[in-house]
C-alpha cells in the first residue's frame, strides 16, 4: 500500500515510529485521527496481521469502524482486501474484525494470535473493561512472541474515565506543552483539526459557527479536545479556576500571611484522602494522600503541616474525621498550631448576618440573611470559596480591582492540577425547595454523575476556615454567581 493515498497525519506516523505497548490519539473534532488510525489498520492488514477493533458496547456490526473502513477500502482502491459483512481479510492472512467489550469482556480474554487491539471511543471504556483488556491482550503473543499493542483513539471524555485516569493524566502537561508524550508503556499524541491537512471546507464552516455561537467550554470541548468536566449547575466555572492558576503572580501580589492546612480523611477507605495547604491566598500544595486508611493518611496529613509551619490545622470531622482528634492532638502536642474540626453538615455561621457576597438567587433587591441563604455550612463555605474564584477572574480576565485578600491562587507547580481543577468545577448545586444553596452530597455526586469523592476540592472549601488570629476579609458585592 505504498503508493495509496493514505491519510495518515504526521502525528499518527509518529505512533508507527516505535514499538510501544499502549498507542494514544487524543483531540477533538475534525482532527483526522480515527481516518489516520483506521489507514494504519488496513496497511498493517494488508501485511499480514490480525486486528480486532473494539469499543465498549457494540449492539451490531452498524456500531462498530467497519462502515468506515469499507468506505476508505474504496477511496483508495486497495486491491487483494476483501470486505465481508462481518470482517475485511487480506490476501497476506490478514484479518479485522470488531468486539465491543461490555457484553463480551470474557471472550476477549479468550482472544488468540492477535497482533493489534484498536479501541474506537476510548473515552467510554469503563475501568472494568480496561482492567480486564490489558492483561488479557498482554497473554495473546502476537506472530514475533511480542504482546500485541494496544491503540486506542478518543476524544476526552471527563477527566474521571478509565483511560483519562489511568494513562492520560501523566501526559497531560506534556501533551499541552508539545503535543507529544512517551514513557517505557505510552506513547501519547495530541491531534486536533489543525493538525489536519485535509481539513475540508463544511468542518470549518461548520466549527466557525461553532467559535461563535457555544460557550468557550463548549467549543474547546468539541474542537480543542479538552474534558468536558462541567456539570449542570456547577458552583464554580471552568473559566474562573482558570484565571485563579497562578493568579498572584498575573497580578504582581506577594502571597502573605497566616498557612492554613486542611485534611480530609475520607468517609470510605476507596474514597481520596485529601490535604490543602494555603499561604495568605496561595494554595502552594494541594494533594491525594494514598494511605490504607484513614489514620495512616492522618499522620502524613499533619506531618506536612507541620513541617510547613501551620498556623491553623482544619479536618472534616464528618463520618471517620471525628474520631481523628485525639490522634491530630498528639501530633500536634508542643507545637504552637491553633487545631479546628470542621463540620460541613452544621448549622450556617453567623445566622442573623445579611448575606453580602454573590446574589445568586436574586436577592439583590431584598437580601437574605445567612440562615435563609443557605442549607449548611459546607453550601456557606463551598459558596465563599466560588465567591474568591469569581473575584480573582473579575481581577484577572476583566481588570476590576478586587481587594488582594479576598481572591485565591493557585500555583501551577500543583502535580494534580487537572484533576483538582475536575473536583472544583463538577461540584453541582441541588435543588432546594426553601430556596436554599444546596449542594448534592458525594453519594448524590457518585450517583448522579459517576463523580468520584472530591477530596481536594472538600479541603479547599475548608480552607475558608480563618485563624483566630486573622480576622474576616470583607465581603464584596458582585452580580449573580450563577449568570
Amino acid at each position: 500500500m505504498a503508493n495509496i493515498d493514505l491519510r495518515i497525519t504526521d502525528k499518527i506516523a509518529w505512533l508507527l515510529s516505535k514499538p510501544k505497548r499502549i498507542k494514544i490519539a487524543v483531540g477533538g473534532r475534525g482532527s483526522a485521527k480515527s481516518i489516520g488510525v483506521g489507514d494504519v489498520m488496513l496497511m498493517l492488514c494488508d501485511s499480514g496481521e490480525r486486528i480486532c477493533c473494539t469499543r465498549e458496547f457494540q449492539n451490531t456490526i452498524d456500531d462498530s469502524v467497519h462502515e468506515s473502513l469499507k468506505q476508505e477500502i474504496d477511496r483508495l482502491g486497495v486491491e487483494g482486501i476483501v470486505t465481508t459483512n462481518n470482517n475485511i481479510c487480506s490476501a497476506a492472512g490478514g484479518e479485522i474484525f470488531y468486539k465491543g467489550l461490555a457484553r463480551n469482556i470474557t471472550s476477549i480474554k479468550s482472544l488468540a494470535g492477535v497482533n493489534r487491539l484498536w479501541i474506537e471511543e476510548g473515552e467510554s471504556i469503563s475501568a472494568k473493561s480496561l482492567k480486564v483488556l490489558t492483561p488479557s491482550i498482554r497473554s495473546s503473543a502476537g506472530s514475533e512472541g511480542e504482546a500485541p499493542e494496544i491503540w486506542i483513539t478518543m476524544n476526552r471524555g471527563s477527566s474521571e474515565d478509565a483511560v483519562a485516569k489511568k494513562y492520560l493524566s501523566r501526559a497531560e502537561e506534556e501533551l499541552a506543552r508539545t503535543g507529544y508524550y512517551e514513557d517505557d508503556l505510552i506513547m501519547v499524541v495530541e491531534v486536533n483539526h489543525s493538525d489536519n491537512p485535509w481539513f475540508p471546507p463544511e468542518l470549518e464552516q461548520e466549527r466557525a459557527d461553532d467559535k461563535a455561537n457555544l460557550s468557550d467550554d463548549e467549543y474547546d470541548h468539541i474542537w480543542g479536545g479538552q474534558y468536558n468536566d462541567t456539570v449542570d449547575n456547577a458552583i464554580i466555572k471552568k473559566a474562573w479556576f482558570d484565571a485563579a492558576i497562578d493568579a498572584h503572580i498575573k497580578l504582581g501580589i506577594t502571597p502573605a500571611g497566616a498557612t492554613v492546612a486542611s485534611f480530609d480523611p475520607a468517609d470510605q477507605g476507596g474514597d481520596s484522602k485529601g490535604y490543602a495547604q494555603r499561604k495568605g491566598i496561595l494554595y502552594e500544595d494541594v494533594t491525594e494522600l494514598v494511605a490504607a486508611n484513614g489514620n495512616i493518611a492522618c499522620d502524613m496529613a499533619t506531618s506536612r503541616a507541620i513541617q510547613a509551619n501551620t498556623d491553623l490545622f482544619v479536618w472534616d470531622g464528618d463520618g471517620m474525621g471525628a474520631l481523628l482528634r485525639e490522634q491530630i492532638a498528639t501530633s500536634f502536642k508542643g507545637i504552637k498550631c491553633e487545631l479546628r474540626m470542621y463540620r460541613g453538615s452544621n448549622e450556617v455561621e453567623d445566622k442573623k448576618a445579611k448575606y453580602a457576597g454573590l446574589h445568586a438567587l436574586g436577592t439583590k433587591d431584598k437580601p437574605k440573611s445567612n440562615a435563609d441563604m443557605f442549607f449548611n455550612k459546607r453550601s456557606q463555605y463551598y459558596t465563599k470559596l466560588a465567591q474568591r474564584f469569581y473575584n480573582t477572574y473579575e481581577a484577572v480576565v476583566n481588570g476590576k480591582y478586587t481587594d488582594p485578600d479576598t481572591i485565591i491562587s493557585i500555583s501551577s507547580d500543583i502535580e494534580l492540577l487537572s484533576k483538582l481543577r475536575a473536583e472544583v468545577c463538577r461540584l453541582p448545586r441541588k435543588p432546594n425547595g426553601a430556596g436554599k444553596i444546596q449542594l448534592m452530597s458525594k453519594k448524590e455526586m457518585k450517583d448522579k454523575y459517576q463523580i468520584e469523592s472530591p477530596g481536594m476540592a472538600d479541603c479547599l472549601a475548608m480552607g475558608e476556615e480563618l485563624p483566630a488570629l486573622m480576622t474576616k476579609a470583607p465581603e464584596l458585592e458582585f452580580e449573580s454567581l450563577w449568570n
